[in-house]
């Protein structure tokens, strides 16, 4: 009986060595780049933008204990604004997680001026640049395609670095001549107008035909150019 207890206890502290010396350790750098990798796969990247993620420092005083099995990370709660709380947890029997703030930056293209530019100024390739900016800084609907400003207007005075959106750029100006075109599925007839009101991409405004003179609503689609849908 005394030699079966010893055979056990021998092999019991055999097994215990083997997941000792098995067990992978991990140090703050592993865990910093593990937590970042998941997010990058994890959170939907915005159309032609990228991410930046801040990942918290881990607290000193917490001890990474070894794991058996290769560590899990989750994102418990439904993150809509740019703090989350990375879940990371070892599943192995003596199963421990952490939890680490992390700050998710959205970084999208935007259309900015290059100089200060005066109300009026026409917007060219001279006077606009893409830079990428953190999207919380953003205000208004941006614009990015340079092909498609290019010949708008400013409708107010701008500084160095200004994002160009749709509140205060006019793709079709007050007073100027404008392109009207009327559009069923079967037929396209186009026309000339003048503009009674300033307008940016989508919005409705009132165009005065020249040669009828009737004052019709169309949506600005392009420089100067407005479409009615019969």
């Amino acid at each position: 009986m005394n030699k079966l207890k010893i055979v056990i206890a021998i092999t019991l502290i055999y097994l215990a060595s083997i997941n000792a010396s098995s067990a992978m350790t991990f140090d703050r750098d592993y865990l910093y780049n593990f937590i970042k990798s998941y997010v990058e796969d994890n959170v939907s990247l915005p159309a032609r933008g990228k991410l930046k993620i801040e990942v918290s420092e881990i607290d000193p005083r917490i001890t990474l204990q070894p794991c058996l099995l290769p560590l899990t990370a989750n994102i418990p709660e439904k993150h809509i604004g740019r703090n989350v709380n990375v879940k990371i947890v070892c599943p192995d029997e003596e199963s421990w997680q952490l939890y680490i703030p992390v700050k998710i930056h959205t970084i999208v293209p935007v259309l900015v001026t290059q100089m200060r530019i005066s109300k009026g100024t026409l917007l060219s390739n001279a006077n606009i640049e893409i830079i990428f900016k953190d999207n919380g800084q953003i205000r208004g609907t941006v614009l990015t395609d340079p092909k498609v400003v290019v010949g708008a207007r400013t409708k107010r005075n701008l500084s160095q670095g200004s994002a160009i959106t749709n509140q205060n750029t006019c793709f079709v100006c007050k007073g100027e001549p404008v392109n009207i075109i009327a559009k069923s599925a079967h037929f396209e007839i186009k026309s000339f107008g003048i503009a009674l009101n300033d307008g940016s991409l989508g919005e409705i405004i009132s165009v005065r035909n020249r040669k009828s003179g009737r004052v019709v609503q169309g949506q600005v689609n392009a420089i100067n150019q407005v479409i009615i849908n019969l």
